[in-house]
């Protein structure tokens, strides 16, 4: 049995703010050059080398930005974490950075790479904000498949794409990508806001999610409604949104040739997760901006441990209802990310939840 009390199961790493995409979602101001107090090559590789200090099995180390690839020491970070026998995975953006040089290092020194796909090529252009991406990312994808490069795609949940998503998982079983991962909008301040679900599409999506379930694997970040729903089945639902992507996926790809045994981790923001932002800070989640601490003066496995911030937000006894209050709620226990975004409270309720609405 898994602690999350001692040791999370994934550490994400900010290794940097530089961008030179302008995502309209992005939780960061996008900047082409790294902030002044971004972490050294010194103190990354002191980082990661404590990360064994956890015990194994280590937690998965998750290389993020900004874009991954502005970090001229990248190289240098994912060769310690193998050293120690840390799994590594990385999230780059996709530009002419992630070049064949460096597909040809990564392929067996790191665990997986993530894209994202965040639609057809109207939608995911306009929310990355350039136009030409999506060719971009579909001819990426082709390539790091046929490298045999674990590939997982990474793809934002709003309103204008919610009926891209049947083609995108055409894409995507076309492509023999090995995970998805739907990522459910937080409120950040930004226009992008405006495209969040209504607690009903909340609902019919993730029901969805667990029909396509039968074609690829399925995971959701900041939608841990989704394991209610994996108990709940979907036999009987009916929803018309739901319908009607079923419909759809339906005419693209035929019916499902079988049913997934979906096994999900009970994990969220800080409990099994935790965020290491690019100076140091951390936080339960890179959704979640509550800062714990700076490994730079404090160890993450102190910060992790014994910062009560985190032992809150674990016991589930802790939410509040009906987050608290519900059958689900050490599995799921709503997003903590959304009810800050929405209250200022972390242990405030997941208002995209529909069980709070009933």
């Amino acid at each position: 049995m898994y602690n999350y009390n001692k040791k999370p199961l994934l550490i994400f790493y900010e290794t940097t703010k530089a961008c030179d995409l302008q995502c309209r979602h992005c939780r960061a101001s996008s900047i082409s050059e790294p902030l002044p107090d971004e972490l050294n090559t010194k103190e990354s590789l002191d980082f990661i080398r404590s990360i064994k200090y956890f015990g194994k099995p280590y937690p998965v180390l998750i290389l993020t930005g900004g874009d991954v690839m502005k970090r001229k020491d990248i190289k240098t970070l994912i060769d310690e974490a193998n050293y120690y026998g840390i799994p590594v995975s990385i999230s780059p953006a996709a530009t002419d950075l992630l070049d064949d040089d460096f597909l040809n290092y990564a392929r067996n020194r790191v665990a997986s790479i993530s894209l994202s796909l965040d639609g057809l090529k109207e939608n995911h252009d306009w929310l990355r904000n350039k136009n030409g991406l999506f060719e971009k990312t579909i001819d990426l994808v082709k390539k790091i498949k046929n490298m045999n490069i674990k590939l997982q795609i990474n793809t934002l949940v709003y309103k204008r794409n919610i009926m891209d998503l049947p083609y995108i998982l055409k894409i995507l079983t076309d492509n023999k990508i090995d995970v998805w991962e739907l990522f459910f909008l937080i409120r950040t301040g930004r226009g992008i806001d405006q495209e969040d679900l209504s607690p009903q599409e909340y609902e019919d999506v993730n029901h969805w999610l667990l029909f396509a379930s039968g074609y690829i694997n399925i995971r959701t970040v900041e939608s841990p409604m989704f394991r209610r729903i994996i108990d709940q089945g979907n036999k009987n639902y009916s929803g018309k949104l739901y319908s009607d992507l079923v419909r759809s996926t339906i005419s693209l790809l035929g019916e499902p040739e079988k049913r997934r045994i979906l096994r999900s981790v009970n994990t969220r923001d800080g409990k099994g997760i935790i965020f290491v932002s690019y100076n140091g800070d951390v936080y339960p989640s890179g959704f979640l901006p509550v800062s714990l601490g700076n490994i730079r003066s404090t160890s993450l496995i102190s910060i992790y441990q014994e910062n009560s911030v985190l032992q809150a937000l674990r016991d589930s006894k802790n939410l509040k209802a009906p987050c608290g209050t519900c059958y689900w709620s050490d599995s799921c226990g709503g997003s903590r990310a959304r009810a800050y975004s929405y209250f200022h409270d972390i242990l405030g309720y997941d208002p995209a939840c529909i069980t709070g609405y009933l």
